[in-house]
């Protein structure tokens, strides 16, 4: 009976963070695809197409507008779902045991209106049929409907496995021989925990990896042939053509990491791999595979290859130093050093995920056809002809980001290498870095103006001397007592004396460094490669190939989205660089600065979506009047919920409360049995 708060406490924060993560799924999706509309934009004002407007608008005006506002719907409450699970989570605690239906709608309800908008949305965008959308309407809503259903009858079935608890009374010597039994299992508790978090782990990797190397097999770097040529047929890799070669070692390389991805994905299914190293080996194969293909596809010389290899060679050979001079005499437990190792590998793979597709398609596309008289050659980059010096400074940021994140990688698979360099900080210093790549990539390539770029850089220059300032503190004040005797304490991690003060408080961090990552991940594509897409060629009208097709047909609109959107990616960077250095403080920084920021974050992130999503100031404005109609909603269906259930809430708080007592006192007579079983754990 002493560990049904333990594991209730457990199952409400996987609940929390399944609910965000669900969140993040329909957020992501929406806003791609709210930026990138089914059908592609028109590329040229040709037949009551306008330049940069989305085709379905002009072919199918009523499938449009059903696909913007379903599709508008999902992601505005998707955000609502984001900031009521991290900002409000720890106020509805009580009333999630309860399982009120005020609390479930008001976390349940954004939920389930993202998941059904985009459903309607995939319905009115993956086809142009009306039969075909009836026949996926009904697939989407049956599924729902099923599932609802089936969550009913396990509710149902909870609700009579505990009469059945009630009625039944376990004498006490069967409780001793249980709890011994428990004794025995719990034993052997942080070796299921650390092989599942193992598990976990991996098999995030080999997702996103097999992800990343499935997009770039189908799209390769260089882009494809759009006609009939001399050695080549429509939709052959134009790399393939011009660097054949190149183009092999980009192929086998990526064919090889989402083969080992899939293996990989099957051999976790069984623990004795797991236990063994061969899951690990298949990894480090696959991460192998992603920097060959990263190295043969992101650009076309030889040297730079070379040069972008050696970028994790010396990531790798900073760590071994800084770990060999620099360790410190860290008293951190093994919970927060695994804490810390969590977030770093979160952050590793947000950065290589989002560095490879950047690679490998770089903003401003790349040439279809070769022009000698102007010096192009299909399949380079636009942007290296167009401006050298700014897309050198977006490949070396891009590629010192990408290596650095798999080098971070690699080092957090390996217990004897990330246990050092977590406790000197040789980790956190490279993905901080990574992390300033990632910015400077963003600067470099998001746009092809100086006074935009200006903008963008003034934002990043102030993230950093703010991290760099508390970077500065922290090392004071870890060095300072060492120096005088007396001070603040000597420790590298005095912060593990005092432990947060709740489970709820510990998980706040992680909820916002997912909000930061959500951020960063969507802001970052969405920069450099903009709505409305590239002009592929220079037409004479002021118009060069590049340069987006937004900014010159309405240059209001792209203005609004390109600050939003760069609003939302420095915001999340800065949430994101704020929970490092309040790690590496050890947790004595207060949270409520980045709450607000993730308000700025999701705020800015909705205003890019306005902007970018639509070519008409109707529409646009009905995406920011989406928002306070879902909280209408949401909120009616709240209210009437819980006038419904307020008799049943409270004669469930009265029982619970008379549970509690009589639950305290049984644990108190026993607690001469269970406290050795706990300590021992």
């Amino acid at each position: 009976m002493g560990l049904e708060p333990f594991r209730a406490g457990r199952e409400e924060e996987k609940e929390r963070e399944i609910l965000l993560v669900l969140a993040i799924f329909a957020a992501t999706i929406a806003y791609v695809a709210g930026l990138n509309p089914p059908g592609g934009f028109s590329r040229s004002s040709q037949g009551g197409h306008t330049a940069g407007d989305p085709v379905l608008q002009a072919d199918h005006p009523r499938r449009y507008k059903a696909f913007f506002f379903l599709n508008t719907t999902a992601f505005v409450a998707s955000l609502l779902a984001i900031f009521v699970i991290v900002r409000y989570h720890h106020e509805l605690q009580e009333n999630l045991r309860g399982r009120r239906l005020r609390v479930v709608a008001q976390l349940y309800g954004p939920i389930i209106a993202a998941l059904l908008g985009l459903g309607g949305a995939y319905a009115a965008g993956s086809c142009r049929d009306s039969k075909h959308t009836a026949y996926v309407f009904l697939g989407v809503v049956f599924p729902v409907v099923a599932c609802i259903c089936l969550m009913e009858l396990r509710l149902a079935g909870r609700i009579y496995g505990s009469l059945v608890n009630q009625i039944k009374l376990i004498p006490g010597w069967i409780y001793e021989r249980l709890v011994k039994q428990l004794n025995k299992l719990m034993m052997k508790t942080s070796q299921i925990e650390n092989l599942e978090k193992t598990r976990e782990y991996i098999q995030l990797l080999a997702v996103l990896a097999a992800t990343i190397a499935y997009q770039a097999g189908l799209d390769p770097p260089g882009g494809v042939w759009s006609a009939i040529g001399e050695g080549h047929n429509v939709g052959d890799p134009i790399l393939l053509t011009t660097h054949p070669a190149r183009y092999k070692v980009f192929f086998y390389s990526n064919s090889s990491a989402f083969v080992a991805s899939l293996v990989i994905m099957v051999m976790l299914q069984n623990e004795k791999l797991v236990r063994g190293h061969a899951v690990r080996a298949a990894m480090i194969l696959d991460l192998f595979g992603l920097m060959g293909a990263y190295a043969a596809g992101s650009c076309r010389d030889t040297s730079t290859s070379i040069y972008t290899v050696a970028m994790a060679g010396a990531v790798l050979v900073y760590v071994v130093i800084h770990i060999v001079f620099f360790t410190l005499d860290s008293k951190s437990t093994a919970a927060r050093l695994e804490k810390k190792r969590e977030v770093l590998l979160l952050l590793a793979i947000l950065a290589a995920t989002l560095t490879y597709q950047a690679g490998l398609t770089p903003p401003g596309g790349v040439w279809e056809e070769d022009d000698g008289k102007l010096g192009r050659r299909a399949g380079f980059p636009v942007l290296q002809d167009r401006s050298p010096r700014r897309y050198k400074a977006f490949f070396y940021c891009n590629g010192a980001s990408f290596m650095a994140s798999v080098a971070l990688i690699v080092l957090l698979l390996n217990q004897n290498l990330y246990l050092p360099g977590i406790q000197c900080y040789a980790l956190v210093v490279c993905m901080v870095a990574g992390l300033f790549g990632l910015m400077g990539a963003y600067a470099a390539g998001s746009s092809l103006h100086l006074r935009t770029s200006i903008f963008v850089l003034v934002l990043m220059a102030l993230v950093f001397l703010i991290l760099v300032g508390l970077s500065i503190e922290m090392v004071i004040r870890h060095y300072r007592p060492r120096g005088g005797g007396g001070g603040r304490g000597g420790k590298a991690s005095d912060d593990d004396d005092h432990p947060p003060s709740s489970s709820e408080e510990a998980m706040k961090p992680m909820y916002l460094m997912l909000v930061g990552i959500l951020g960063a991940s969507l802001t970052y594509m969405a920069g450099l490669k903009p709505p409305g897409g590239m002009w592929r060629e220079d037409d004479g009208n002021g118009h060069s190939a590049g340069n987006p097709v937004l900014y010159d047909i309405n240059k209001r609109r792209y203005n609004v989205f390109f600050y939003s959107n760069s609003i939302s990616f420095v915001a999340s960077i800065t949430i994101i660089g704020f929970l490092l250095c309040r790690m590496m403080r050890g947790g004595k920084m207060h949270l409520a600065p980045l709450h607000t920021a993730m308000l700025l974050d999701l705020l800015a992130l909705l205003g890019a979506y306005a902007a970018g999503s639509d070519r008409q100031m109707r529409r646009s404005l009905k995406v920011l009047v989406i928002l306070p109609i879902v909280m209408v909603v949401v909120g009616a269906f709240y209210f009437v919920s819980g006038k419904a259930a307020s008799p049943t809430s409270q004669t469930d708080a009265a029982a619970a409360a008379d549970t509690s007592n009589g639950g305290s006192a049984t644990t108190t007579t026993q607690q001469d049995t269970i406290h050795p079983l706990q300590s021992s754990v």
